[in-house]
């Protein structure tokens, strides 16, 4: 299955996991020290839902939470 919504396109983007290390200093440490930086993904909220088309055929497609919410499908 494709990770991106059929509506929208939204898709997977991408980002760092940051691992810090140490108290803050608002607590009374020295400060946070950074000890490694990988990178991650940042996957939609998609789901599978059947809709219906112009035709009035119903079909199944992948819709991401927002476009469910917006009303920008139409539910069987």
């Amino acid at each position: 299955m494709s990770r991106v919504c059929a509506i929208c396109g939204k898709g997977p983007s991408v980002g760092n996991t940051i691992v810090r290390k140490g108290s803050p200093k608002y607590k009374g440490g020295i400060g946070l020290h950074t000890t490694g930086i990988s990178k991650r993904r940042f996957l939609p909220n998609l789901h599978t839902v059947r809709t219906v088309d112009a035709a009035g055929n119903t079909k199944r497609v992948t819709v991401c939470a927002r476009c469910l919410k917006n009303g920008k499908v139409t539910k069987v």
